[in-house]
């Protein structure tokens, strides 16, 4: 593992908890599935490129999916 996918790794692993602490106490369930992801996804993604954008893919779902 290199030293920027480790940084990229704590970095969606931060947002990722915010997501969750959010969509648990609002009950929103897309926020709470995609912190969740985003905590765990570093540990299977070696690729940088790929981390940044899966990160960034799961980080504007929220956004734009609300139910």
């Amino acid at each position: 593992m290199s030293t920027s996918s480790l940084l990229w790794g704590l970095l969606f692993g931060s947002v990722g908890l915010g997501f969750f602490v959010y969509g648990k106490k609002q009950k929103a369930v897309v926020s709470l599935i995609c912190g969740l992801a985003l905590m765990v996804f570093p540990y299977f993604i070696s690729n940088t490129i790929l981390l940044v954008a899966v990160g960034i893919a799961l980080i504007a779902i929220p956004y734009f999916v609300r139910i």
